[in-house]
């Protein structure tokens, strides 16, 4: 069993940055593929990014190359998303999700996901 906590969303002016954390609880964390989706109102949830678990790789989703990154620190049962070069269209619920295997997660089929934080970017 684990269980996802997202923090560090809030209002940031367009071309600023966040970093988003997500922490996990379960004692085999390090073991788990973790990923990052996110809401805007009105549309459905889309992928961002994800890690995996092995070998450390990061996939992202087109509209975020460049500007964000994954990563983690297993010592601390956390992963991060830094979003740099905010823009309006990032503004979304941010949700974090785990699963055993990397391409359950990239295709939003995790088996754990957190409650979301907001990220909103004012232009």
């Amino acid at each position: 069993q684990v269980h996802l906590v997202e923090s560090g969303g809030g209002l940031v002016q367009a071309g600023g940055s966040l970093r988003l954390s997500c922490a996990a609880s379960g004692r085999t964390f390090s073991r788990y593929a973790m990923g990052w989706f996110r809401q805007a109102p009105g549309k459905e949830r889309e992928f961002v990014a994800a890690i995996d678990w092995s070998s450390g790789s990061t996939y992202y989703a087109d509209s975020v190359k460049g500007r964000f990154t994954c990563s983690r620190e297993n010592a601390k049962n956390t992963v991060y998303l830094q979003m740099n070069n905010l823009k309006a269209e990032d503004k979304a619920v941010y949700y974090c999700a785990a699963d055993s295997q990397t391409t359950m997660v990239v295709g939003g089929k995790g088996l754990y996901w957190g409650q979301g934080t907001q990220v909103t970017v004012s232009s």
